[in-house]
């Protein structure tokens, strides 16, 4: 064989190689655990993205969408057990593996990368794109969970004539960061240390979010359990089959306050979350009896951040603690969602109430059109899983609801 045939050779089995790991990727995680109905594809050239999005009732034209958004650390597969639900109800069911997560590409998953191309307006980005791509010009309702919440928040507030209306799962929006108002003549004030607070307790503690937005954080896809028994322990943790999630009210963004809130999102300060999360870990006979994530369902999460690591979630993180993104946000200071709205939580997560005021404020000031609010039974912070068929059945109250009101707007408006 001649050199130019040895180069050639080694070319051709590169790109067989490459070929064979692009069909290994494009088809869909967790085939075997997966309703029918749910399709896997990618929709490229998405403001720089090729997104891994799962599927349901696509296979009529027309239909009114529902986009739904998931949280940290979670994947589009987070939305398998309501989708083939609202399909049945007639809709488009579109839900996407966001930037950072899963199968989409196109993201930079370094530490030292691009972190702000994971800024909440390029974020939204995203989703506007992903709505243009499937060639509809808005969608009947977006739902975001986790920090899937303040995305679908962002986009009803920035674009309520595509996101129609909008579900807030288990994470309060509270509105814009403020503009300091009427402070020409008052002397600056520097506002309380907050992680000095926390970390002068007893024992000291430190904010999850902040610690999720370190370079330490990462050291999550190498820890010593292995990633399946991390979720495994991180997901029990925040569920309500811990039986010590009884959220409460906290009256004020302090250290003593915030402390009062479970370890997985005050933590200790000399702990990761890997180690904070493996004392939570569930017996086998818990394991056995947890319907709503089986093994085999963990295994496709596992298989996921095993590939690709925690940094691209990770990164959302960085973006929402740098004061320079939150000042980025600060343009749309005192702007409201006049969309119709829903918050959905399970009642037993802390997710509710981490913020301090944030409920109060979504209900009374941020959301002018907030008309069901709802903590469920028997669910702790994923609420999609752990209730999906309460979960479900909510949804479709409020999006008959909603299209019962577009109809009588219609009807009475003059032609």
């Amino acid at each position: 064989m001649t050199r130019r045939e040895h180069a050639w050779s080694l070319a051709a089995a590169a790109a067989t190689a490459n070929a064979q790991e692009a069909r290994r990727h494009a088809v869909a995680y967790g085939e075997s655990t997966l309703p029918a109905g749910i399709r896997s594809r990618f929709v490229r050239n998405v403001n720089g993205l090729a997104i891994h999005v799962l599927e349901a009732g696509f296979e009529e034209n027309g239909r009114p969408c529902v986009l739904l958004l998931h949280g940290f650390p979670e994947l589009a597969y987070s939305w398998r057990k309501v989708m083939p639900a609202l399909a049945a109800a007639g809709y488009r069911v579109v839900a996407p593996d966001q930037r950072g997560y899963g199968r989409t590409t196109g993201w930079d998953a370094r530490y030292d990368g691009d972190a702000g191309s994971f800024r909440m307006l390029n974020i939204v980005r995203d989703a506007i794109g992903l709505v243009s791509a499937l060639g509809l010009k808005s969608v009947a309702c977006v739902v975001g969970h986790d920090f899937g919440s303040p995305v679908a928040a962002w986009c009803a507030l920035l674009r309520p004539d595509v996101f129609r209306s909008v579900v807030l799962m288990s994470a309060p929006f509270g509105g814009p960061p403020a503009l300091p108002f009427d402070t020409a003549e008052t002397p600056p004030v520097a506002a309380p240390d907050i992680h000095a607070a926390l970390a002068a307790l007893t024992p000291p503690r430190k904010h999850y979010q902040w610690y999720f937005s370190t370079r330490e954080a990462e050291g999550m896809r190498r820890c010593p359990q292995g990633i399946h028994a991390f979720l495994r322990a991180y997901y029990h943790f925040k569920s309500a089959g811990w039986k010590a999630n009884r959220p409460f009210a906290l009256q004020s963004w302090t250290a003593g306050e915030l402390a009062k809130m479970p370890t997985y999102y005050v933590m200790e300060l000399a702990k990761g979350m890997a180690e904070t999360a493996a004392a939570a870990m569930p017996s086998e006979d818990e394991i056995a009896a947890c319907r709503w994530l089986t093994d085999e369902e963990l295994r496709v999460y596992a298989a996921e951040y095993e590939r690709t690591g925690f940094q691209g979630g990770l990164n959302w993180y960085r973006c929402a603690t740098d004061p320079r993104y939150a000042a980025e946000l600060e343009i749309f200071s005192g702007r409201t969602i006049d969309v119709p709205a829903c918050f959905i939580s399970g009642k037993s997560d802390w997710g509710t109430y981490q913020r301090p005021g944030a409920v109060e404020r979504m209900r009374t000031q941020v959301c002018t059109r907030m008309t069901d609010f709802h903590l469920v039974d028997g669910a702790g912070h994923w609420v999609q899983q752990e209730q999906s068929g309460e979960t479900v059945r909510l949804l479709r109250k409020f999006l008959l609801s909603v299209s019962m009101t577009a109809d009588r707007r219609a009807t009475a408006t003059p032609r």
